[in-house]
């Protein structure tokens, strides 16, 4: 089992005892903030994400003793706070993709791409699949870069966001369609993971 594996593991217990030690969920913003953060920024900005991340982990420090203790991680769970209160920005989010669509550069992964000839070929496909997205119905949107950007399975999508497995593999698959259709064929889900998610 991995590092990462064993605190995620260790989510559930590390909550449990913040119930009596309101102190120890801070193990859990110290596990979950940095890809909680990214995940926000890539969606909303820099100026709406440090907001968004602060509101995430207060809720869930007040929301701690209804957490069910039989999910051992807590990442669905942190995503989908992050994910309902986002909805409050959702002309942030969409204007940032429209941002991107734009010019082409995404500000959370401009700083890892070195090599010119792939960041060329990167930014010309970062601008239509940022307005690509930005045109999905919201509920796709999630259910996809919960998906591609988080690295969440359909079933912690599914816990995330409160809805049915099947409605989570039924947006994303509408969403690749949609996105397949807008970018000429190619493949969504390569160029969302691929070229713009930060490593």
């Amino acid at each position: 089992m991995s590092e990462e594996s064993r605190a995620e593991a260790d989510d559930a217990s590390c909550i449990e005892r913040s119930r009596r030690d309101p102190e120890v969920f801070a193990e859990v913003f110290h596990r979950h903030a940095s890809d909680i953060t990214r995940y926000v920024t890539r969606r909303l900005g820099e100026d709406a994400a440090d907001d968004v991340v602060a509101e995430t982990f207060l809720a869930a420090f007040r929301q701690r003793h209804g957490y069910d203790l039989s999910h051992p991680s807590a990442r669905p769970w942190l995503y989908g706070i992050a994910t309902n209160l986002m909805r409050r920005h959702v002309r942030t989010e969409v204007r940032q993709l429209r941002l991107v669509e734009r010019t082409g550069v995404d500000p959370v992964t401009a700083s890892f791409t070195d090599r010119s000839d792939e960041r060329l070929s990167a930014e010309a496909s970062r601008r239509r699949l940022a307005g690509a997205l930005a045109s999905l119905p919201k509920g796709h949107r999630d259910a996809l870069l919960l998906f591609t950007w988080a690295g969440l399975s359909y079933a912690e999508i599914s816990e995330a966001l409160g809805v049915r497995l099947g409605t989570v593999q039924s947006r994303i698959n509408r969403a690749r369609n949609r996105l397949r259709e807008e970018l000429g064929g190619i493949n969504p889900l390569a160029t969302v993971s691929e070229e713009t998610v930060c490593e």
